[in-house]
């Protein structure tokens, strides 16, 4: 699909073509790929690469403007061509403000945020970082090799409560060894605040956050439910930034769940 600007952006798709529509954008350096299987058959999903990211293509610049991220979005959107649910990761959370701020929620039934940032920019509270994610700055954002990978191995390594080891951890980090080193940096070069956005909300959200989360601190997740009046929120014993990996079968019946509630549910 075609961003506005011209972009390409790969979307992933699978799912029944009549069930409930899932729109999944994944995080800072991750891919599509990252979420698997979260639909599990039951769900159509569109797993977007953002651009910059995976498949799509690797402009330039515009990574510091909300309203393209917003765009970004919306293309997806488009090619749903139904209400649907918007599923963010980590920074995927902050994208989804993005879209939120722009066009509203007139195309969105509801929103899942998965150990997710909604804002971004030194003292914000809907961006709290943990000790792994500290730790890999700012040598995770560097072009020099020698300095990003270590810091990358290590933040990939601590993305699980349980540490990734061996073949599946490097696996894991050719995933943000493919993001290019500006685009790494030229995401955290953004000051975004979304405590009015959150307080207007007016579709449901389910906020999803790992008790181990070592990457995003669980404070982001509490900071999102403070504002949103109507959210609930799960709390995954023993899991860290991937619940969708880590509880894989909890998360998709969480998720399942909670799309079955929503006018996505009802169109099925």
């Amino acid at each position: 699909m075609t961003a506005a600007d011209g972009t390409e952006l790969a979307c992933h798709v699978s799912g029944p073509v009549d069930a409930p529509a899932v729109v999944l954008v994944h995080g800072w350096s991750a891919a599509a790929s990252s979420w698997g299987d979260v639909g599990s058959g039951s769900l159509r999903t569109f797993a977007v690469d953002l651009r910059g990211h995976g498949e799509s293509d690797r402009p330039s610049s515009g990574y510091q403007d909300s309203a393209v991220w917003a765009g970004d979005i919306a293309a997806v959107l488009d090619a749903v061509d139904r209400p649907a649910v918007l599923v963010g990761w980590s920074y995927g959370g902050l994208v989804i403000t993005d879209y939120l701020r722009t066009f509203g929620t007139s195309r969105v039934a509801g929103i899942v945020l998965v150990g997710g940032i909604t804002e971004i920019g030194r003292g914000r509270p809907g961006g709290h970082v943990g000790p792994a994610m500290r730790a890999a700055l700012p040598a995770a954002l560097s072009d020099d090799a020698d300095i990003a990978v270590p810091a990358l191995l290590e933040l990939t390594r601590r993305m699980t409560a349980v540490p990734l080891a061996g073949a599946a951890l490097q696996a894991a980090l050719a995933v943000p060894l493919s993001v290019p080193p500006f685009v790494r940096a030229a995401l955290f070069q953004r000051d975004v605040s979304s405590e009015d956005l959150l307080r207007s909300l007016d579709v449901p959200v389910l906020l999803v956050h790992g008790a181990d989360d070592a990457v995003v601190d669980p404070r982001a997740t509490e900071y999102a439910a403070a504002l949103i009046s109507d959210s609930t929120t799960r709390i995954y014993p023993g899991v860290g930034h991937m619940p969708f990996a880590e509880r894989a079968e909890q998360f998709r019946a969480d998720l399942a769940a909670f799309v079955a509630s929503t006018k996505a549910g009802s169109l099925t």
